[in-house]
């Protein structure tokens, strides 16, 4: 079985060290190949072309940063659709629009490929561990087939249904992070600005119900250290919120608490916060309320 890996970033080459360290052979595509030289010394082969890997491989894996990037690697004339075989099965882990995934899906099956969209939830150290969650929509039969490669990536898999079905799942779970983020970020800014040790705070809050899995993230391991290095950047909440927001929309909602989390991405956005990690939304907050959430020196 011959699998190929197209984006290694920091997400994809976690995933596709643990698919070596389990002893599949993995093809890799990368547009910066120095990016993939660590992944080719732990055994994996380098393709010159995305059109080159998917001739050459059985099941495809993308790992990509935003849509345009997906149905560029997918749909383009030198992309996986004009080039891999009959039969061959791809499994897109990025976080797209639920549209974006049935476009790719109604393509491929005119060529007799399969597509599955797979998002994935739980960030480098989850990919790392082999611990994400993996979100599946398409042919159920197909997803049944991979899913022993799936467990090797993930803890939670679950098939939720036709093309989009996982696509929907995980921007809705982004959704959750935007808002959680925002209301972390402002009940900690808050806090400061009326004079409570951020610390401490923080200590009340996560044994109460405030408590959030994205507070204690966002609190223990950037802000307070002021260390904004991304696990997820800023730039990619942003486009999953405006991405979940239109689902809202369609679903008959007017009014929602995702207008504002999108609004404060974008603010961190204009201010040239994209690369950082997604905490770093607190930062135009605190710089409104001239306070910073750290550490007691």
């Amino acid at each position: 079985m011959n699998i190929g890996f197209i984006g290694t970033g920091v997400m994809g080459s976690r995933m596709v060290k643990r698919l070596l360290e389990q002893g599949y052979q993995v093809r890799l595509f990368n547009r910066t190949k120095e990016k993939a030289k660590a992944l080719e010394g732990d055994g994996a082969l380098f393709s010159d072309s995305v059109s080159l890997l998917a001739a050459s491989c059985d099941i495809i894996f993308t790992c990509l940063s935003m849509p345009d990037d997906v149905m560029k690697v997918y749909l383009g004339s030198s992309g996986i659709l004009e080039h891999a075989r009959q039969g061959t099965i791809c499994i897109d882990l990025t976080s797209v629009s639920a549209e974006t995934s049935k476009s790719i899906f109604q393509q491929a099956r005119i060529k007799e490929i399969h597509y599955l969209d797979s998002p994935v939830s739980g960030g480098p150290e989850g990919a790392e561990a082999g611990s994400l969650t993996i979100m599946v929509g398409g042919e159920k039969d197909i997803f049944e087939k991979i899913v022993p490669i799936l467990n090797v990536l993930g803890k939670t898999i679950e098939y939720l249904g036709p093309s989009g079905s996982g696509s929907i799942a995980k921007l809705i779970n982004q959704y959750l992070v935007a808002v959680h983020s925002l209301a972390a970020s402002e009940a900690m800014v808050t806090g400061a600005r009326f004079g409570l040790d951020p610390e401490q705070l923080f200590t009340i809050l996560k044994v109460s119900y405030g408590d959030s899995r994205i507070l204690r993230r966002h609190m223990e391991q950037y802000v307070f250290d002021r260390e904004f290095t991304p696990g997820g950047a800023v730039k990619y909440v942003h486009k999953d919120v405006r991405l979940a927001n239109q689902l809202l929309q369609e679903a008959g909602l007017t009014h929602f608490l995702g207008q504002m989390a999108e609004q404060a991405f974008q603010n961190a956005a204009d201010k040239d916060l994209n690369d950082l990690d997604m905490s770093a939304v607190i930062i135009p907050l605190e710089e409104e309320c001239k306070v910073i959430v750290r550490k007691k020196d």
